[in-house]
C-alpha cells in the first residue's frame, strides 16, 4: 500500500524526477508504519526504476523506467485505474499484484483519475515502457473517449486488453465486471420488497455502470408497477459529485413521498446518511438507503449498510490471470461476468411491518 501511494505520487509529479522523496522516518509517521515497512516499499520502487538509493545522500525519484531490454523486466503488464489508492481499488490492485507475482510478471501501476488527459499520459507510459499486456478500468465509459484511437493502436500491435468494472463499448474490448443491471435490479427489488413504493436512483452518469444501474432499476420499478417519474432519478458526474449531496437533501425535503433511496455505490450512500443524520434524520426510520459494491465503508458508523456484493479481490486475480493466459497462449480468453448478491444489514425498514403494528393499535 505505502509503495502504491509513493508509486502514484511520482507519476503524477507530487515528488519531481530528480528531487529526494521524505526521510524513512518522515514516511514512518506519514503512513503509521515500521521503518523495516518503510524500507521495503522503497525496495518495491527501487526494484521497479521509479526509485534510486544514493548512500548517505538519500532516495531520489529516478526518469520513467526505460524502454531498453537491459532495463525492462521480461514481463511486465502494465494497470491503469481511474483510482489507486481509495474505496475498492486498493483491494482490487492487491489482488492483481499477488497473482501476477506468482506468475513471474512484474506490475506497472498507474492511475487516471477518471480524466482523459491523464488516461492518454497514462497510455503513452505503457507504450514507452513496452508492456506485455494491459489491465484497464476506462475513463468515463459512459462518454465519447479521445483516447479510442490509441487503444486501437495498442491492439494492431497485438498487446493484449481486458478492462474491468466497465468496457468502451465502441471497442467491444473483453471485459471483466458485474453485472450491474442485475445489480440495480436487486437493489431496487430489496427496497420494493419491504413496501417502499416511492423510490430515488441517486447514479453516476458518466461511467457506464452508473448507466446500467439505472437500467436495473427502471426494469425493477417496471416489473413491480412502481411508478417512475422525473423526480425518481437524480445524476452526478465525476465533477459535479462533491454537490450531489445537497441536491440529495433539497429533493428530498421537496417530495416528502419518498422512503427508499438506491444508491451508485457505497461512498455515496454512507455519506449521504451522514449527512441526513447531522440534519436530525433517522436511518431507516425515516429512509431506507440501499448502496453497492460492500466496500469497508459498509460497516462503518452507527448504521450498516445494506449494499451489493463486488468481487473486488477476486475481481484483481481474475484480471491478472485472463491477461496471463491470454499471453501464453495466444488466444483471448473469455469476459468474466459476475451474478451480483444483496447482503441485508441495517438501512432498511419494512414499511408493511408499521402499517401491520397501526391496524393492530387501532
Amino acid at each position: 500500500m505505502i509503495a502504491d501511494d509513493l508509486r502514484d505520487k511520482i507519476i503524477s509529479n507530487q515528488y519531481n524526477v530528480g528531487g529526494v522523496i521524505p526521510t524513512e522516518l518522515q514516511l514512518q509517521e506519514t503512513y503509521h508504519a515500521s521503518r523495516y515497512t518503510v524500507r521495503q516499499a522503497i525496495s518495491v520502487l527501487v526494484t521497479e526504476g521509479y526509485l534510486r538509493k544514493e548512500k548517505g545522500s538519500g532516495t531520489y525519484v529516478n526518469e520513467f523506467p526505460l524502454t531498453t531490454n537491459e532495463n525492462k523486466p521480461k514481463k511486465t503488464i502494465g494497470v491503469i485505474t481511474t483510482y489507486i489508492s481509495d474505496y475498492i481499488f486498493p483491494t482490487i490492485i492487491r489482488g492483481i499484484e499477488k497473482e501476477l507475482k506468482a506468475d513471474g510478471y512484474s506490475l506497472l501501476l498507474s492511475s487516471t483519475n477518471n480524466d482523459y488527459t491523464q488516461e492518454k499520459e497514462c497510455l503513452e507510459r505503457m507504450i514507452d515502457f513496452g508492456v506485455d499486456g494491459l489491465i484497464v478500468e476506462p475513463t468515463k465509459s459512459n462518454q465519447y473517449n479521445p483516447n479510442l484511437a490509441t487503444y486501437v493502436t495498442l491492439r494492431e500491435h497485438q498487446i493484449p486488453i481486458v478492462m474491468i468494472n466497465a468496457t468502451y463499448e465502441e471497442l467491444n474490448t473483453p471485459t471483466i465486471h458485474v453485472d450491474d443491471v442485475e445489480t440495480g435490479y436487486l437493489g431496487t427489488k430489496e427496497l420494493i420488497e419491504h413496501h417502499h413504493n416511492n423510490l430515488l436512483l441517486i447514479t453516476k452518469i458518466d461511467d457506464l455502470q452508473g448507466k446500467y444501474r439505472m437500467k436495473g432499476f427502471i426494469k425493477a420499478c417496471e416489473d413491480h408497477n412502481i411508478t417512475i417519474s422525473s423526480n425518481s432519478i437524480l445524476t452526478y458526474t465525476t465533477e459535479t459529485e462533491i454537490d450531489i449531496y445537497d441536491q440529495v437533501v433539497t429533493h428530498l425535503q421537496k417530495f416528502t413521498e419518498i422512503t427508499g433511496i438506491l444508491c451508485y455505490n457505497d461512498k455515496i450512500a454512507k455519506t449521504l446518511i451522514g449527512n441526513l443524520s447531522n440534519l436530525g434524520y433517522k436511518i431507516p426510520d425515516d429512509y431506507s438507503i440501499v448502496g453497492n459494491d460492500d466496500s469497508v465503508l459498509s460497516e462503518m458508523g452507527e448504521v450498516s449498510l445494506t449494499t451489493t456484493v463486488h468481487p473486488k479481490e477476486d475481481m484483481g486475480v481474475d484480471a491478472a490471470n485472463w491477461i496471463v493466459n491470454t499471453i501464453k497462449n495466444g488466444t483471448f480468453e473469455k469476459d468474466i461476468i459476475y451474478p451480483p448478491k444483496l447482503i441485508r444489514r441495517g438501512s432498511v425498514r419494512d414499511l408493511g411491518e408499521t402499517n401491520v403494528t397501526q391496524d393492530k393499535n387501532s
